[in-house]
């Protein structure tokens, strides 16, 4: 019998199918071990030894492969075709070895780029041995992430409090966020006039045409304003127009390569809206389920026998005419620079197969990927542009409308590929124009005169951002989805209607780093990293010579900012983010002048919770504000007014967890002013909602005695919102204004309403799971599977396990399918029950030994590597 060893259940099952009785596959649920975060699990003291760990959660699976290890003959490690997967199959190589568990056979590798029967049993009859330089690439990269991470982040933790962790990749791409973020704060908008009119052909159509010459002058983007362009405007509805020149241009559009692993990424973001993590996800279904080939990979050519396959389809579902099957197969180049990992495109595994029902996201991806790939293969659409001149009758106004025609569709009839942003000032325009002649007269239906500004750059959306990154060869196609989940997870970004914006977190972050670290956070520097970890893996270098020279210049540089005061750190910060924070006002005026105090200057502080600005008059001025906030630098505190009853000042103020209002300054004796949260459907802005501040202030709000027991109910709001207590009771408040409103009646219904629901075994309002998604019956066992908003966030349950969803997935967005694969895998790596022990015997007495009190070890604090 021979042991295979794959990654997932799903996949171990799948390729079960295809192998006789002769062979047992198990999964070992992705990778076994990993360097432990802590010190020292890299040493460059030693050659950058490393010392590896079992991972808690895989004791189990480990025991079991061991056990079937025992009863093979052999071993066969077929875990996935890249880098990850062969540093899989050397941890559990080097595991099955420590453990004396390796059978006499030993063990041989196996790969395939798809899990079809032809594929998998071609592979078990080719077997290798593991790939040492593609092993070498990863021990160096997780050896570099580790000492970036484990080495920079205890220099952030103690000279810039509030941050959390940097990374090789990960503060790659913050920065390139937090510079986009700059460059639209430093936008500024610049007015321009457009003139256009609705014109009438001989023939009666219409089109649209643009005024592009004035004065005999052609018309530049800044050349007319308000007053030019009316005047432009009344001239052209006045005149009539003759056709001057018509050109036609045939135009050719070639189809788009099959999917690489980034490009899939990018067009699922921009047709579907999933989130790198979620195609991610997505895809290794399909592919674990035979339907795809593999998902990770920089390539972009097909088999020979896919290529034809698809030409087949083609010419039975098209046609075979030249128009739709070109004469010959397109052949597509890979720009992966290490040939071991550019493996084939993301394609069907088989063709015939064609897209179902579009009614799971599963269904949507496979669509993309079959559509895109049949495409691939077709002819070029054949477009006609046209390009049409009219002027006015003595030649000083001309006009101008462009169109094109699709002559031949192509390939345009199964694909097109999406665009990430369309110019404003895009005159590409794809309406259709008549047929129009030089000399055809036309008259002018309706001019407008419109108004426009200059647009900043747009924020990175994930396929934009994604694309950047492989465009500057930053980070691997494969970690991009991780990579930008930790930076969301860090609270560096934070994500709005598909957009990337920069945080305060991760601004200073990148400011420091900039500061500081400039050469480890430059692009070229890291691509250049890239570059010899892929001649690493291609064989051509060594990766213990390239973790010796990064850490005799990255070592001294960290060990030099650690010995620098806080202080020191601050004040340079202070002078290297003076043109953000201090912008010159134009008027002369210093832009560090305190607002409040008129005599203090504002310099940026760090505190507990991160950095801000204060005025240096503190004590006596206490005037503060965030260290940034959308749009720039703010104004600080807004006066609401004053306290109707102690007649001192309340403010509207930010803090590191939101806005607040607060009452006074404090005592002087150090005691904190009252403050209050303030509530997502409650919105204060301004002096006109001094009411609201007050009522927020004042609470709790004292209802009155309950008529049974005479204790006072109140109404407040807490943690997890508006509620009721009464005697150590609480009952769930649907809003805030129901805190304020809430009479005697309502609030007694209330209260016992929710003792009667936790008498019946429920649980307390506070805390009950609200349903989000009803996904459906659990093909085996047929119990219903939801996803619930718990009090840890939202999680996956069948009434029996429960699964959490991962970090960086809509909790609505989550599949029957996925739900069911991640409750499995929670079973599997949940702890055996055990069974009731019989109750022992009293034995006699004895008298019981002091124990000395185990010393406790100090906790390590954690810091997190970037996982690209």
């Amino acid at each position: 019998m021979q042991l295979v060893i794959v990654e997932s259940p799903a996949k171990a099952k799948t390729i079960n199918k295809y192998l006789g009785s002769d062979y047992e596959v198990l999964a070992s649920f992705g990778h076994v071990r990993d360097l432990p975060p802590r010190d020292g699990s890299v040493n460059p003291e030693a050659d950058f030894a490393m010392a590896w760990e079992v991972s808690a959660d895989r004791t189990k699976q480990l025991s079991a492969i061991r056990e079937a290890a025992k009863r093979a003959d052999s071993v066969i490690l077929a875990t996935d075709p890249d880098r990850e997967g062969e540093a899989i199959s050397w941890h559990l190589l080097e595991w099955l070895k420590d453990k004396r568990a390796l059978p006499k056979g030993g063990a041989r590798r196996v790969t395939f780029n798809e899990i079809t029967k032809t594929a998998v049993t071609r592979a078990m009859q080719a077997p290798r041995d593991l790939d040492q330089p593609l092993i070498d690439a990863y021990l160096a990269r997780r050896a570099l992430d580790y000492l970036v991470g484990f080495t920079l982040s205890p220099v952030l933790w103690r000279k810039l409090p509030g941050a959390k962790s940097a990374g090789r990749v990960q503060s790659v791409a913050l920065r390139l966020v937090v510079e986009r973020e700059r460059d639209i704060e430093a936008h500024v908008a610049r007015e321009y006039w457009r003139v256009a009119a609705e014109m009438i052909a001989p023939n009666g159509a219409t089109f649209m045409a643009r005024l592009a010459v004035l004065d005999g002058k052609k018309l530049g983007q800044f050349d007319l304003d308000h007053a030019a362009a009316n005047a432009a405007r009344e001239a052209i509805a006045n005149n009539g127009f003759s056709v001057r020149t018509v050109e036609t241009k045939p135009v050719s559009r070639n189809p788009a390569p099959p999917f690489t692993t980034s490009t899939l990424q990018q067009e699922a973001s921009r047709r579907l809206g999933f989130n790198a993590s979620h195609t991610m996800r997505v895809a290794q279904g399909l592919y674990e389920d035979g339907r795809i080939t593999y998902m990770r990979t920089d390539g972009v050519q097909i088999a020979a026998e896919a290529m034809h396959a698809v030409r087949d389809l083609i010419a039975q579902d098209y046609g075979s005419k030249p128009d739709v099957l070109p004469e010959k197969p397109r052949f597509y180049a890979t720009k992966a620079k290490n040939a071991q990992e550019a493996h084939e495109a993301i394609r069907p595994t088989d063709f015939s197969r064609r897209p179902g029902r579009a009614d799971s996201d599963a269904e949507k991806l496979y669509a993309l990927i079959w559509n895109r790939t049949v495409a691939s293969q077709m002819a070029s659409a054949r477009l006609e542009r046209t390009t049409i001149d009219l002027y006015d009758d003595d030649g000083r106004h001309g006009l101008r409308a462009t169109g094109q025609v699709v002559i031949s569709p192509g390939f345009l009839v199964l694909y097109s590929e999406a665009r990430d942003e369309k110019p404003a000032d895009d005159e590409d325009d794809e309406a259709r124009l008549p047929r129009l002649a030089g000399g055809d007269r036309c008259a002018a239906k309706d001019v407008q005169a419109t108004q426009h500004f200059t647009e900043p750059p747009p924020r990175f959306s994930e396929a934009t951002l994604v694309k950047r990154m492989e465009e500057l060869g930053i980070g691997r196609p494969s970690t991009y989805a991780s990579t930008l989940t930790t930076l969301r997870d860090r609270a560096y970004v934070r994500v709005e209607k598909n957009r990337f914006h920069a945080e305060e977190k991760g601004r200073l972050v990148t400011a420091f780093l900039e500061r500081f670290f400039a050469r480890y956070v430059e692009y070229d520097f890291t691509a250049g990293l890239e570059t010899q970890l892929d001649d690493v893996s291609a064989g051509d270098a060594s990766y213990l010579a390239l973790l010796r020279a990064f850490w005799a210049d990255f070592q001294p540089k960290t060990a030099e900012i650690m010995e620098q005061r806080p202080s020191d750190v601050t004040a340079a910060l202070d002078e290297y983010l003076a043109p953000f924070l201090f912008p010159d006002s134009g008027d002369g005026s210093d832009p560090r002048l305190c607002p409040r105090c008129a005599a203090g200057r504002l310099s940026l502080k760090t505190g507990r919770f991160g950095a801000f600005v204060a005025c240096s008059n503190y004590p006596e001025c206490k005037y503060t504000r965030p260290f940034a906030s959308e749009g720039g630098a703010s104004d600080g505190p807004v006066d609401l007014g004053a306290d109707p009853v102690t007649g001192e000042l309340i403010t509207l103020r930010s803090g590191r967890f939101g806005r607040f209002v607060q009452r006074g300054e404090g005592g002087a004796d150090g005691e904190k002013p009252p403050r209050a949260s303030i509530p997502k459907d409650v919105s204060i802005t301004g002096p006109e909602d001094l009411d609201w501040a007050v009522k927020l202030l004042n609470l709790p709000r004292t209802i009155g005695p309950h008529p049974e027991t005479g204790e006072p109910i109140t109404a407040s709001i807490g943690r997890y919102g508006p509620y009721l207590a009464h005697a150590g009771k609480y009952g769930r408040l649907t809003s805030t204004a129901d805190v304020f409103e809430i009479g005697m009646n309502a609030a007694v219904v209330n209260l016992a309403e929710a003792a009667a629901a936790k008498a019946a075994g429920g649980r307390p309002q506070r805390g009950a799971a609200t349903a989000l998604a009803e996904l459906g019956a659990h093909p085996e066992s047929g119990v219903a599977i939801r996803v619930l908003s718990g009090r840890y966030g939202p999680y996956i349950s069948d009434g029996t396990t429960n699964a959490n969803v991962p970090k960086g997935t809509e909790p609505t967005a989550v599949t029957l399918d996925e739900a069911v694969a991640l409750l499995a895998a929670r079973a599997a790596a949940a702890p055996a029950k055990k069974g009731k022990k019989p109750a022992a015997k009293k034995a006699p007495a004895k008298k019981p030994a002091a124990k000395k009190p185990a010393a406790k070890k100090p906790a390590a604090r954690k810091a997190t590597a970037d996982p690209a």
